[in-house]
């Protein structure tokens, strides 16, 4: 099959990049839609960072409707600040939807509480409204600052302002903050169908959910972003919490590779879902993939097939073997895991990870700590059996496991695990050889 899409799958299949959904409208129809076997486009996904682009949409929304005034100083919505640094004093609302904020970071740390006041006490690094860095602590704030004007949740305004008109949502969830507060920087859960409805929305210039007027301030571009490190996609400039890439169109865009663009010119919108994390820069490479193929995109093409990044598995490499092993050496590895590697099913217990799956097939899982998943596993080579596991759940995660036998009845075992919600747990190494040897 060839194509821009079939491309797109190739490329990120190459990167070990795990497409969880891929969809197109052109001029609001669906002209392609396709998900790997155990997931579909209409099942609730993380978005993370796609929150941002809906929040600020909103903010934009209740200034059209004179509720708020863009250059307003944000700091006034929260006098339970207090005395704020002047720097932060001074920072407008349109400053924070631009990412023209006066920090150079996020102010948070994701294990603390406190967030919204740590965007206030935090000692700013530069004036407001001069440079682009990328926040998601203001991001956060203009959350806060939604439901303040609103007086209801952030995920109640979404459902009313975005979903309700579109037809969508069900299944829709904002996860909130320590104190509550709806995560509209990257708490968004809602299906790729839901996405790919809103983008239809804003490429087509609003009229259901948004009025045209807020679709072209959004669109608009507020920051030059190319003194940022991420790649080429996301470099061009950025409008309200949207990116703006070159050669044209918008992008909404979360981590992992949870990716909406939109061509207004063509009426063309591709959205895809993905978990790119155990890719180094992964979710970047796919925001650029997606947009060529977009700009590339032969509406008459037929949707690719989409698959789980999976290991080669032949039975003839097998080197069955079950029972316990102790570690004899290792780095953060268990002291002992049980395990039953057949020539066609594995059954694990390796610290974190404790599967019994089929091999050579993927297979839906649920992974203690982390959530649902589709796990994949094969005899790669003499002796090495692969197991990889993507979670798409309230977060999304990448685990990975290679366990090596030698005919000496030594397994060795590499872990690796990826993603937000990921502890050091899941990632180590080491020896182990039959437990009755142990020492």
């Amino acid at each position: 099959m060839t194509g821009a899409l079939a491309e797109l799958v190739a490329r990120a299949r190459a990167d070990d990049i795990a497409l969880h959904s891929l969809e197109a409208t052109l001029d609001g129809c669906v002209i392609a839609s396709a998900a790997p076997a155990h997931a579909s486009v209409h099942t609730p996904h993380r978005m993370y960072s796609v929150a941002k682009s809906l929040t600020g949409l909103v903010v934009l929304a209740l200034a059209e409707e004179g509720r708020i005034d863009l250059d307003d100083p944000i700091a006034r919505f929260f006098p339970e600040a207090g005395s704020v640094p002047r720097l932060t004093a001074e920072t407008r609302i349109r400053d924070v939807l631009a990412m023209r904020g006066p920090h150079a970071r996020t102010t948070y740390r994701e294990e603390e509480g406190d967030w919204l006041a740590s965007y206030f006490r935090v000692a700013p690094t530069h004036r407001a409204g001069t440079l682009f860095t990328y926040d998601t602590s203001g991001s956060y704030a203009l959350s806060a600052l939604v439901e303040r004007v609103e007086r209801a949740p952030l995920e109640d305004v979404f459902r009313a302002r975005i979903f309700a008109p579109l037809g969508a949502g069900r299944g829709m969830r904002v996860l909130t903050g320590p104190e509550g507060i709806g995560h509209g920087g990257s708490g968004l859960i809602c299906t790729p169908r839901d996405l790919l409805t809103i983008a239809t929305e804003v490429t087509a210039g609003g009229g259901r959910a948004f009025a045209p007027s807020v679709v072209r301030q959004a669109l608009a571009r507020a920051s030059d972003a190319a003194t940022q490190t991420w790649g080429g996609s996301l470099r061009a400039g950025y409008g309200a919490q949207i990116w703006l890439p070159p050669g044209g169109g918008w992008m909404m865009f979360g981590l992992g590779g949870q990716v909406a663009f939109g061509d207004p010119a063509r009426g063309l919108v591709l959205v895809v879902t993905a978990n790119a994390q155990a890719c180094q820069s992964g979710d970047q490479r796919l925001a650029g993939l997606v947009r060529d193929a977009a700009r590339e995109l032969d509406p008459a093409d037929p949707a690719p097939a989409l698959e789980w990044p999976a290991p080669a598995h032949d039975p003839a490499r097998a080197v069955p073997g079950a029972g316990a092993w102790g570690r004899i050496a290792g780095e953060g590895a268990p002291g002992v895991i049980r395990a039953a590697l057949g020539r066609e099913r594995a059954e694990i217990e390796a610290g974190e990870l404790r599967l019994d799956v089929p091999l050579g097939v993927p297979a839906p899982v649920e992974v203690a700590g982390l959530g649902r998943g589709v796990a994949t596993a094969g005899w790669s080579g003499p002796g090495v059996l692969d197991v990889v596991v993507d979670i798409s759940a309230d977060d999304i995660a990448r685990l990975r496991a290679r366990f090596v036998a030698t005919a000496d009845g030594l397994l060795t075992v590499q872990a690796q695990g990826f993603g937000p919600a990921v502890g050091r747990a899941h990632t180590w190494v080491g020896t182990f050889r039959p437990d009755a040897q142990a020492g």
